[in-house]
């Protein structure tokens, strides 16, 4: 240590919100630390500074209980002595959407500005592996590094660094690159974030503490500055911080002690930094490492939390703030910032890493469904609002021309806030008629003339009057009300009918409106089903004729581009008609013991998967409509009711998961699993729902789908990419599973053929390598019994007992161009699929008016090749937001024609500043680039 150096001392904790302990528990703890930080600040000058763990949440946490502390909380934040920001929360990165990373640092940014400073540090502590677009997103928001503890394996300046070893590094210091280029200094923990914890201030206690923590830190630096992180999880402040940086000082006079932060830190380092640092490139999993550090078996935890955050995200990003966009753009309704503040909010307070990687008690989880309920309810309410601001300035009066005598018109609108044009199956719910209370009518007399009202015959049109195939339920008399903005609810009774039909062309960022035509008991059209599913007594004559049928034989449907089959095991063989390339083996279940923890998967040793394969399946047709067939498959799978019971003795004598020995219970049980196949008449993808209700412990179960292609790669949607990786893990990998994370896809082809299996909310999967072909498995369920970690927390709750639904899509496509000649899809086109897959379709009714909206409308048309679209909202200054991403290796280019008067068109970042104007003819998308354009309405 003879050469000089800068000791830069950051104190910090890092504040896990909720894990070991419930949220409350751990708020308490939070109150108690804030109090002894500002107290320690206002009382010792030489305390500089406190990095509050890069989350504001932090802050709101603290304020709910010590409001009256805010004032000397901006104080110390002006002053550069707390540092905030620049995240709302420290999320899991792969477990939380693309836009849910942005929001995360744009209110993160936000709630810092409020406070009077923030903190430009890509601040990634302890996340289980970090997303490959993070250089991208952290340089749109001004932040140049990022601090990191997982996903690089540091080998020591001494060691070579090989040409192959994309993920390995001499130093703690290195480059880290995005996909589309762009560049961040990278500080990896190499001794993790605690390095500098509980510094001796005795002389004796801090020669011996300092001599070892130098030599672990010189180790890996690549500059004569060091950096010493003062604290840990949810570590109390070290009061006597300044007094033990005095004995250092004074015992290594040779070396400067500073009581620093992570913004000097990275600036004098970046100022040091050899010229020919490693780079590291895209995501940081720990691809070169033993493959145990990343957690990624938290994809798996609880996965009915993922499930829940999938349809919340997705209801805000995809659905309401769109529709809210729309409306706004209408002049009917004010864009709500502030209830998505507090929606994005409460739905991101689930997304830390220790919560929504279900790896925490049961009470923190517990919690977290509640919180994903508030969410919810706040968006829905958003989208009703806006549903009805927009169906009333829709133009229905056309649906008038194509009516005969006697009949009368209920038009709906179907929307569709994906960003292609769309066809499916929608479902609507329509009143065709209602009595108010207010109508003076008798509480009996109102009931019975509803109850007995003729439905009549019925057809459904589109908007150039032409037939739509449609079936309906009638769900009889239903009780209602209106919320008058200027009058006290309006209590009603209606009579309903549910009905089901093909939306066919409707088209991306926009509308289509339909009508049930209703007429006359005896005319022409189609009779309905009951609620219960049965023909009413009173159906009328001529509902016998035939109609088209997708289903073509015994356990055989098939469409213009698919057919599939439902073997005697339940698995399908699927024909992909553009390519004639037969896919087998789909669908097969797979059961396995799991003797690890919320954090880990552990398979136990000897244990055999327990498959469907070769078991004979029950399989009955379910629907058999014009735009829809699906069979319903039933198995009954005999597993062991959960492990032996070595394994809670192991847990309880805090046995590390990879030493232990238990294996699987000699009792048996039976899991019935319940599968239906749906294929609707435009689809270009097998729709696969499964449900189970689970009563075993300790266990895995997950869907195979082994089509024999061959293939040493593969992709899966992810951060703002879909991102390629090797089927293989590198040589280093030590753990028997190579699970990764997936957002809505993952893919596997070869030169003929191609697959996608999409998902709702089931974010693990891996691929299975057999010789030369690929497979893919996703997980279903995961149940174990503990959290893991650093001691004994059991956690019944993750055991996942009761029902259980998971949704998928199959989506066969072409890599070739004679394939996509023959109506085949292309990659990107299966792409889109998994992206629409995610949205629902919205319906609303409506009346027959005119209306400033034409029938058929999208709101904003583009196109853009090898681009997908990600969002579409308002800024705070109120211009239309409207963001892409290249997935391409190559330049792209993006085309955009808004319906609405546009002022002003400019480029933006994610932080939704504007940039230079651009030409809405012609803006050009980088490789990889994440592509956002700012337009501000003409008013």
């Amino acid at each position: 240590m003879a050469q000089s150096k800068t000791v830069h001392i950051v104190s910090h904790t890092h504040w896990d919100r909720e894990w070991y302990l419930p949220y409350e528990k751990h708020h308490v703890r939070l109150v108690k630390l804030m109090d002894e930080l500002l107290a320690i600040l206002e009382k010792d000058p030489d305390f500089k500074s406190f990095h509050l763990d890069g989350q504001t949440i932090m802050l709101d946490d603290y304020v709910q209980i010590r409001p009256e502390k805010r004032e000397l909380l901006e104080k110390y934040v002006r002053e550069g002595r707390i540092h905030i920001g620049p995240w709302y929360v420290l999320q899991d990165e792969f477990l939380t959407s693309s836009e849910a990373n942005v929001r995360n640092l744009l209110y993160g940014h936000r709630d810092a500005a409020r406070y009077g400073a923030i903190s430009k540090t890509g601040y990634f502590p302890d996340s289980f592996g970090n997303m490959g677009q993070a250089p991208q997103l952290l340089r749109q928001a001004g932040i140049g590094n990022a601090f990191f503890g997982r996903g690089v394996k540091p080998t020591g300046f001494n060691n070579e660094v090989s040409e192959a070893a994309a993920y390995e590094s001499p130093y703690s210091e290195m480059i880290w690159e995005a996909p589309d280029g762009s560049r961040v200094l990278g500080i990896l923990f190499a001794n993790w974030y605690s390095n500098g914890n509980e510094m001796p201030v005795e002389p004796g206690e801090a020669v011996a503490y300092w001599e070892q923590k130098l030599q672990d830190a010189e180790k890996y630096a690549s500059t004569p500055h060091l950096l010493m992180m003062n604290g840990c999880d949810h570590q109390p402040v070290q009061q006597t911080a300044a007094a033990a940086i005095q004995t250092a000082q004074a015992l290594f006079p040779e070396q400067r002690f500073v009581h620093s932060n992570l913004a000097d830190y990275a600036k004098a380092v970046s100022e040091n930094v050899p010229e020919h640092l490693s780079v590291v490139r895209g995501e940081l999993r720990s691809q070169h490492t033993d493959g145990w550090s990343t957690l990624v078996n938290t994809a798996s935890s609880r996965i009915y939390l993922k499930q829940m955050n999938n349809q919340g995200q997705t209801l805000l990003e995809k659905t309401a703030e769109p529709l809210a966009v729309f409306a706004h753009l209408t002049g009917k309704a004010p864009y709500p910032h502030h209830l998505f503040e507090y929606a994005w909010k409460t739905l991101m307070q689930n997304h830390p890493h220790d919560s929504i990687c279900g790896c925490s008690v049961d009470e923190v989880h517990d919690e977290m469904v509640a919180r994903f309920a508030k969410s919810r309810h706040v968006a829905e309410a958003i989208v009703s609002d806006s549903l009805d601001a927009l169906a009333d300035e829709i133009d229905t009066s056309r649906f008038g021309r194509f009516l005969r005598e006697g009949e009368t018109a209920h038009p709906l609108a179907v929307w569709n806030t994906t960003g292609w044009k769309r066809s499916g199956v929608a479902t609507a719910e329509l009143e065709i008629e209602r009595i108010y209370f207010r109508s003076g009518i008798g509480f009996a007399e109102m009931k019975k003339t509803l109850k007995t009202l003729p439905i009549g015959r019925l057809r459904m049109i589109d908007p150039d009057g032409e037939e739509v195939p449609f079936s309906y339920e009638d769900l009889g008399i239903a009780f209602g009300y209106d919320l008058p903005d200027d009058r006290f609810r309006q209590p009603y009774f209606a009579r309903k009918i549910r009905v089901r039909f093909e939306a066919g062309r409707v088209p991306g960022i926009g509308h289509k409106t339909f009508a049930v035509v209703r007429g006359k008991q005896g005319g022409a059209g189609i009779a309905g089903r009951t609620a219960a599913g049965l023909a009413p007594a009173n159906a009328p004559a001529g509902n016998d004729a035939p109609r088209p049928s997708l289903v073509t034989g015994p356990n055989r449907m098939e469409n213009e581009y698919l057919a599939v089959t439902i073997e005697h095991d339940g698995s399908l063989t699927v024909m992909d008609k553009a390519t004639g390339r037969m896919l087998r083996d789909l669908c097969i279940y797979e059961d396995t013991g799991d003797i690890g923890n919320e954090y880990m998967y552990k398979q136990p040793d000897g244990d055999l998967p327990i498959t469907t394969k070769g078991l004979a399946a029950d399989v009955t047709l379910a629907e058999d409509d014009p735009y829809r067939a699906s069979f319903d498959i039933a198995h009954t799978l005999r597993i062991p009711v959960s492990a032996d019971d070595t394994l809670g003795e192991e847990q309880r004598e805090l046995v590390w998961f990879t030493g232990r020995r238990a294996g699987r219970s000699s009792v048996m049980t039976d899991l019935r699993i319940y599968t239906r196949i749906t294929l609707e008449r435009e689809g270009q993808g097998i729709l696969v729902e499964s449900a189970f209700d689970n009563q075993a412990e300790d266990h895995r179960l997950r869907m195979l789908f082994k089509p024999g292609i061959v293939a040493q790669t593969h992709k899966a949607d992810s951060i703002f990419e879909a991102a390629e990786r090797s089927n293989v893990p590198a040589a280093e990998w030590k753990k028997p599973s190579n699970c990764h994370h997936q957002q809505a896809f993952v893919s596997i082809r070869d030169e003929r053929q191609g697959l996608l299996i999409a998902n709702q909310g089931l974010p693990e999967y891996e691929i299975m390598q057999e010789e030369s072909t690929a497979g893919i498995a996703v997980t279903l369920l995961r149940a174990v019994g503990e959290m893991g970690d650093w001691g004994h927390f059991p956690t019944p709750g993750a055991q996942c007992k009761g029902k259980h639904t998971a949704r998928l899509m199959i989506v066969p496509f072409s890599p070739d161009e004679l394939g996509q000649g023959k109506g085949g899809l292309d990659e990107e086109g299966a792409m889109v699929l998994a992206h629409q897959f995610q949205v629902p379709w919205l319906a609303q009714q409506t009346g027959m008016h005119g209306g400033r909206l034409p029938a058929v409308h999208s709101y904003l048309s583009w196109e853009g090749k090898g681009l997908l679209f990600s969002a579409l909202k308002m800024s705070p200054e109120d211009a239309v937001v409207a963001r892409w991403f290249n997935t391409e290796k190559d330049p792209r280019l993006l085309r955009i024609e808004p319906s609405f008067a546009v002022q002003e068109a400019r480029e933006s970042n994610i932080m939704e500043e504007p940039l230079e104007r651009v030409d809405l003819a012609e803006i050009a998308a980088g490789p990889a680039e994440i592509k956002t354009v700012l337009l501000r309405p003409k008013t």
